[in-house]
C-alpha cells in the first residue's frame, strides 16, 4: 500500500527524534526541516521499532554529515568501503562484521543489550562478541575428546567445568558447548588451506551433572585479517590489528538463554588493547599446570552460568538471547 504520510506533517506528529533540530542550519544555508521531512516520510504501516530505530539512524547520520561538512568524495569513499566489505564477505569470512568490530560497534551493542556481568558467583557469565569466524554445524564430539587435529606446536590444554543455572547453581544436563579457536599460526581453519576442515572446533553435550571436558590448545594472539576494509580503516587510524589470545564459545540449553562468549588468556600482552574491544574482566582466565596427563601440559577449569528465559525480566542479564 502506498504511504499516506506527508512530508509537511508537524514535528509533534512525527517520531520523537524529529524534534531535535539545529536552528543554526538556516544560517548556514541548509534546510533546517530536511531531516524531519525524510523521517516523516515513513509510512503508517511501519512497525514502531523500525520507525524508532531507522528514524534515529537517519537523524544521527544527517547530523554526522552536517557536523563534519562531509564532502561527496568522502561520502563515496565511505560507501566504497562498505561495498568492498560486502564483496569480500563469504560463508567463511564476514568482512562487514569485522568492520563493525574494529570500530567497537559489536562490543558496544553487546554491552548495551546485556549488562557486563561481574565476577560475583550469583551473576550469569558475561557475554561478548561472536566474531566473524564461527561456523554452523561444528562436529559433535564425545565428552573428554580433543578438537585438535594434525596441529604442530601449541600447548595442549584440558578444559573442563560445569554448565549451571546462575541463580540456583543447579547443573544443566544436555547443554551444548560449541567451542572454536585458532591454530598456533593465528589462523582459523577456514583461513588456512593447511588445516583440515573443522579443525579446532567441536560441540560437546553436558552430562547429568552439567559437566563438560575436552582437549584444546592454549590460544595465541593474532592479527585480524587486514587485507580488506577493516584493515584499511585500522591503518588510517594508526591502530594495530592484534587480538589477545582467546577461545570462543556458544553455550545453549533448553529453557535457557544462549550465551555467546570468549575466554581470554591473562598473560597475553594485548589484553588491555584488543583491536575489537571485546575483553571483559570476568572473562580473563589463567591456564594452570596439569600433572599426570600425558595428553596435556595445562588445564583450564571454568564454569559457565546461564540465565533461564524470563530470568531478570526487564533488566539486562549478561547473556545473549536469540539465534547467533
Amino acid at each position: 500500500m502506498a504511504s499516506t504520510a506527508t512530508p509537511d506533517r508537524t514535528l509533534a506528529e512525527s517520531d520523537e527524534s524529529t524534534k531535535i533540530i539545529d536552528p543554526s542550519l538556516g544560517d548556514r544555508g541548509l534546510d533546517a526541516t530536511f531531516t524531519a521531512k525524510v523521517i516523516a516520510a515513513t509510512g503508517p504501516g511501519a512497525k514502531p521499532r523500525i520507525r524508532k530505530v531507522v528514524g534515529s539512524l537517519i537523524h544521527h547520520l544527517h547530523d554526522f554529515a552536517r557536523e563534519n561538512e562531509l564532502t561527496i568524495e568522502e561520502w563515496m569513499a565511505g560507501l566504497e568501503m562498505i561495498n568492498e566489505a560486502g564483496r569480500m564477505s563469504t560463508s567463511s569470512r564476514n568482512e562487514g562484521q569485522l568492520l563493525c568490530d574494529v570500530i567497537g560497534l559489536e562490543s558496544l551493542v553487546d554491552s548495551i543489550t546485556y549488562t557486563l556481568a561481574t565476577a560475583a558467583p550469583d551473576q550469569p557469565t558475561a557475554s561478548t562478541i561472536l566474531g566473524p569466524f564461527w561456523r554452523r554445524d561444528a562436529p559433535r564430539k564425545p565428552m573428554g575428546s580433543s578438537i585438535v587435529q594434525d596441529v604442530q606446536g601449541g600447548d595442549m590444554t584440558y578444559m573442563y567445568g560445569r554448565v549451571v543455572d546462575y541463580k540456583t547453581g543447579r547443573p544443566i544436563e544436555g547443554a551444548e558447548v560449541d567451542v572454536w579457536h585458532t591454530a598456533p599460526n593465528g589462523l582459523y581453519e577456514q583461513q588456512d588451506a593447511g588445516q583440515v576442515d573443522m579443525n579446532l572446533r567441536g560441540r560437546f553435550t553436558t552430562c547429568k551433572d552439567g559437566r563438560y571436558a575436552f582437549y584444546c590448545l592454549r590460544p595465541t594472539s593474532y592479527p585480524i585479517p587486514d587485507d580488506g576494509p577493516a584493515g584499511k580503516l585500522l591503518r588510517l587510524l594508526d591502530r594495530h590489528p592484534m587480538r589477545p589470545a582467546h577461545i570462543h564459545f556458544i553455550i545453549s540449553a533448553p529453557s535457557y538463554q544462549p550465551l555467546v562468549t570468549q575466554l581470554f588468556d591473562r598473560r597475553d600482552k594485548h589484553i588491555a588493547d584488543d583491536a575489537v574491544f571485546a575483553v571483559k574482566a570476568s572473562l580473563v582466565v589463567d591456564f594452570l599446570p596439569r600433572t599426570g596427563d600425558p595428553m596435556a601440559q595445562l588445564e583450564l577449569p571454568f564454569d559457565f552460568r546461564l540465565a533461564a528465559f524470563g530470568a531478570n525480566k526487564g533488566k539486562d542479564d549478561g547473556v545473549v538471547g536469540g539465534e547467533a
